[in-house]
């Protein structure tokens, strides 16, 4: 082996102890109680050896010279009052594994999927939701059966081998030295398949992430597929996920079976030299006959361990693989994160937007605004328009703070984002996104989802407040009508009705819409138009606006044209110049609602 190898493995070795290290760190509530379960762990792996005890005192005491009922009694009632003892001890302490693994373990998923849902949005687009999801879900499920199944089997068997270890010893160290000689090998040829196994079982993690991103995005993009005939192009992408997954999990398996062979043919050869050289001890008269049947039962249970040894190596690298992988996630710093107790609240009050030199841009990419610097006065009601691509959505991301700028700073009441909780920003700054994403729930629901405490009643009042009493009068149910997975029960027009609602409840200082009627008939776009000029008055709202009747209805208009401001002020003043950017785009949306 060269060096160069060498030092390779010995890095994966130490990878994997330093990913186990900090797996269980991760977990401190496998610690509780720890000591009660070693303790009961110890008293079930000594009355496991009372079996091989018991039958060499029954045949040597019981039986060789004649029979003697009274001592083989005496050893039957000592041997089943063991196995009471120890079959209790058994139950308690797999009771106890298993209660404290998934504690642990819920413990871990709460955090993988808190640290995730802190992520940017720039690092979620980066990396599929699948493959995330994978690491909240079946990569924590992977852990769990390890430390229910594996680590029960690991931490019983490594302790019925030194205690059966010393019980041979007691009886013959020659044969005990036949048994060593037989499994050596084997322990090493195990010790280089494991870290073949733990490569394996990498990618094997890999390409079950893959597999579910490509699962999830047929199911949810199904109405595309389907829209496009595109349905065998699908089908093909998900059968090459599958059988990447298959092929990975069969390269892994066939490095376990060789484990388990080397194993069986350690066994094997054990058995066989017990047995010839007892024959010889036991006429030599060095072991009794008792000792030497005794001694062939001890050999099956430290054989036991070992045969199952690659099963649950193969399960501990599948965990290890998955415990890496959720720990890949969790040390992925936050780029937009919450300051915490350290940071501020905002003024009460309506809210001024300051951008002062502000520079953005996608990792890997060029620059998508280029300094912006602008004041937006409090109660402001501003439009954003340009072309598609110009960085209208970046703009208002940034001011939400669902992203950070390259450079410069984004302030609102004289204070930079950077310093304020997010507890004191979500509850002040609400956005309305494009998708008006929505939740499986009622309608209900998902308006109250910012303010729980609001009864239907209150519900009904705001929409009524918003001209929408009609509409809600028509939906099957009313406030308790279901709106489906993403709200697919619902039309795009009306899951942005609902999102409208559940951000006008939440009663914001600042309102950020990005394009949020874009979605609707020009009727409902008249309607809310009417009641949005109720909603924004008295608080400063931003709208990025597609429509530029939305711009008309503005105080203040901001062009912005390849990343940069090109134009400012009421929409009037704007179209004065019909071969300004604004002026273009205005005749352009004229020449479209014809």
């Amino acid at each position: 082996m060269s060096a160069d190898v060498a030092k390779d493995e010995a890095g994966r070795v130490e990878s994997t102890w330093r990913t186990l290290r900090r797996g269980l760190a991760l977990s401190p509530e496998l610690r509780v109680g720890l000591a009660g379960t070693l303790g009961l762990a110890l008293v079930y792996m000594v009355g496991r050896v009372a079996v091989p005890v018991a039958v060499q005192q029954g045949i040597d005491r019981g039986i060789v010279g004649g029979l003697d009922f009274g001592v083989l009694f005496t050893v039957v009632a000592v041997t089943a009052a063991v196995l009471v003892v120890t079959t209790v001890c058994g139950y308690l302490m797999m009771r106890r594994l298993f209660t404290v693994s998934e504690t642990a373990l819920a413990g871990v998923r709460v955090r993988a999927f808190r640290h995730v849902h802190d992520l940017s949005m720039l690092h979620q687009q980066s990396e599929r939701r699948g493959s995330l999801v994978s690491r909240v879900t079946s990569d924590v499920d992977q852990i769990t059966q390890f430390l229910q199944w594996g680590g029960v089997i690991l931490l019983v068997n490594l302790g019925q081998l030194a205690v059966t270890t010393a019980v041979m010893l007691a009886y013959s160290w020659q044969l005990t030295l036949v048994v060593f000689v037989a499994f050596v090998p084997a322990v090493f040829v195990i010790r280089l398949l494991q870290r073949r196994l733990a490569a394996a079982y990498g990618v094997v993690r890999q390409r079950t992430g893959a597999l579910l991103a490509a699962v999830g995005e047929s199911v949810v993009g199904a109405p595309v597929i389907r829209a496009y005939g595109i349905a065998g192009r699908t089908a093909r992408r998900l059968d090459e996920a599958i059988d990447g997954q298959r092929r990975a999990q069969q390269k892994a398996i066939r490095i376990s079976i060789v484990g388990s062979s080397v194993g069986e043919l350690a066994a094997g050869l054990a058995l066989a030299g017990v047995v010839v050289l007892g024959v010889f001890l036991g006429a030599d008269r060095t072991l009794s006959i008792g000792e030497v049947t005794a001694f062939l039962f001890l050999v099956t249970l430290f054989i036991q361990p070992v045969q199952i040894a690659t099963e649950v190596l193969n399960e501990a690298q599948n965990a290890i693989a998955g415990w890496r992988r959720v720990l890949d996630v969790l040390d992925v710093a936050p780029d937009v994160a919450d300051p915490g107790q350290r940071g501020r609240e905002l003024p009460a009050g309506p809210l001024d937007i300051r951008f002062a030199g502000v520079r953005f841009a996608y990792p890997g990419g060029s620059a998508v605004l280029h300094d912006i610097s602008l004041e937006i006065p409090a109660k402001s009601r501003v439009a954003v328009v340009g072309e598609t691509g110009s960085g209208k959505t970046t703009f208002a991301k940034l001011l939400t703070r669902l992203m950070d700028p390259t450079a410069g700073a984004v302030l609102l009441s004289g204070v930079p984002l950077t310093d304020v909780r997010f507890d004191s920003l979500r509850s002040r700054v609400v956005m309305v996104p494009q998708d008006g994403f929505l939740f499986d729930a009622t309608v209900a629901d998902n308006v109250r989802f910012g303010r729980p405490e609001l009864t239907d009643e209150q519900l009904t009042a705001a929409f009524t407040e918003l001209g929408l009493a009609d509409w809600l009068d028509g939906l099957p149910a009313g406030l308790a009508t279901g709106v489906g997975e993403r709200g697919e029960a619902l039309s795009v027009g009306e899951r942005q009705l609902v999102a409208l609602a559940r951000a006008y409840v939440a009663d914001p200082d600042l309102l950020v819409l990005d394009e949020a009627t874009s979605a609707v008939d020009p009727a409902t776009e008249v309607r809310l138009q009417r009641t949005l000029d109720a909603v924004t008055r008295g608080r400063t709202t931003l709208a990025i606006a597609h429509r530029l009747s939305t711009a008309q209805g503005a105080d203040e208009v901001i062009v912005v044209d390849r990343g940069r401001i090109v134009q400012r002020g009421p929409h009037d003043e704007l179209i004065r110049d019909p071969d300004s950017v604004y002026g273009l785009l205005y005749a352009s949306w004229l020449e479209q609602t014809r």
